[in-house]
């Protein structure tokens, strides 16, 4: 053991080349209890491999031993041999001391490899031989609330609450806060979010969330506001609280928390976007049209700001920046039929007639069963002069819209006007 303490000595004095060559010159002559704290000291050192390869040794001549094997699953779990280490697991027998952990352990590994009813069943058994152990039902829990099984999670979570309010480090009330509210009972998660006595941000942002899902914006901005205060880089939150205070009639507020997050999170699309809803309304047109055009920069084929943007160059009779602006995206990979509608109704308007036309037919391939489509499309081809086209397609727009006798009388004259010129 003298050797032993001397290898440590030099680990601790950041000679660790010189503290692996004496265990190694001594692994000859050690015995079997050196051998495993020798092993021991690999792994906390990091030598996986060389700890291995101690405890497969020691393995062969106590093949019964449970102790070495979970060293040695553990060992495989950190090198990312879960086969192996299942394998290890599974040889040890119903009442082993160590049983009920390595079902638990089992269980993590299963998990993780997908087999999450594999993973139930090994710790409803582990739960079978030790009914009362906590871990087991935060196992249990935690693997339900992993696969969305929210409330069979909460069975588990609410058995553990009497005993403890955090096991791992993880908030009980935290966990039954979250899973109630996936559940839909945001009213009921409050009450545990209030419960939690936490300044975690995540914690904070999560309370602010489930109060704002329950509909008590005023719980929602006051948490939200504190995540701000404690952590101004948590990127998440201004989206959430620039909106709250928009739907509590704040817009000055929404749009300078807009804003604030802006200087912090730059690749965020929709607070981009909801930057310039905010600055349009507080008639801000310049602001507004620079932050979503900073949105479809991000994202060119984000449609909501597009379609936007094109509304608010609409109000203005900005019909040729409409044409930049979706011959743009288009060249950029951009691509629906509204686009190709818009455009064409844009091209009409700066009288570029044959444009529009194109357009019109592009979008019509996808747009024939919009009844609003077929009837602006309808009516531009009439103000072409183009009668005999217009004419199926407002009959398929009144197969669509019987009721509309207005263009049922205007289609009826079409036909005549038609009728009379042959």
């Amino acid at each position: 053991m003298d050797t032993i303490m001397q290898a440590v000595n030099l680990m601790e004095s950041n000679q660790s080349e010189k503290a692996v060559e004496v265990l190694e010159s001594y692994l000859p002559i050690a015995d079997e209890e050196e051998r495993h704290t020798i092993a021991e000291l690999y792994i906390q050192w990091g030598f996986l491999h060389e700890a291995s390869v101690i405890l497969n040794e020691l393995l062969q001549r106590y093949p019964n031993e449970s102790e070495i094997k979970v060293m040695l699953a553990d060992i495989y779990i950190d090198m990312e041999d879960d086969e192996l280490a299942i394998n290890l697991l599974n040889e040890i027998p119903v009442g082993d001391p160590a049983y009920t952990q390595t079902l638990i352990q089992l269980a993590d590994l299963y998990q993780a490899q997908g087999l999450f009813e594999v993973a139930e069943q090994k710790l409803l058994t582990a739960k079978q031989h030790d009914p009362n152990e906590v871990v087991i039902d935060f196992a249990l829990g935690e693997l339900l609330f992993s696969i969305g099984e929210y409330r069979k999670a909460i069975t588990y979570y609410e058995k553990i609450l009497p005993q403890m309010k955090e096991v791992a480090n993880i908030s009980i009330n935290d966990r039954l806060g979250e899973a109630h509210a996936a559940s839909g009972d945001y009213e009921l998660a409050l009450t545990f979010f209030q419960d939690i006595e936490s300044e975690h941000p995540d914690t904070l942002f999560k309370y602010g969330l489930t109060a704002y899902q329950a509909a008590r914006n005023d719980i929602a901005i006051k948490a939200w506001e504190h995540v701000m205060e404690i952590d101004p880089y948590y990127h998440t939150v201004y989206y959430q609280l620039a909106n709250v205070y928009d739907e509590e009639g704040m817009p000055n507020d929404a749009y300078e928390t807009a804003v604030q997050g802006l200087g912090i999170d730059e690749f965020n699309k929709e607070l981009f976007f909801l930057a310039g809803v905010l600055a349009h309304q507080l008639n801000n047109d310049d602001e507004s049209e620079k932050w979503v055009r900073e949105a479809i920069v991000l994202d060119h084929d984000y449609k909501e700001a597009i379609l936007f943007l094109i509304e608010q160059f609409k109000t203005k009779d900005k019909y040729a920046e409409i044409v930049d602006l979706i011959v743009e995206i288009k060249e950029l990979g951009a691509d629906d039929s509204l686009y190709e509608w818009e455009l064409a109704r844009a091209y009409n308007e700066i009288e570029s007639y044959d444009d529009a036309l194109k357009h019109y037919k592009e979008a019509y391939n996808s747009l024939n069963q919009d009844s609003d489509f077929m009837k602006d499309y309808g009516y531009f081809l009439t103000e072409e002069g183009r009668t005999e086209d217009a004419i199926p397609i407002l009959e398929a727009y009144l197969a669509q819209q019987p009721l509309d006798i207005e263009i049922e009388d205007f289609l009826n004259r079409l036909k005549q006007a038609k009728d009379g010129q042959e």
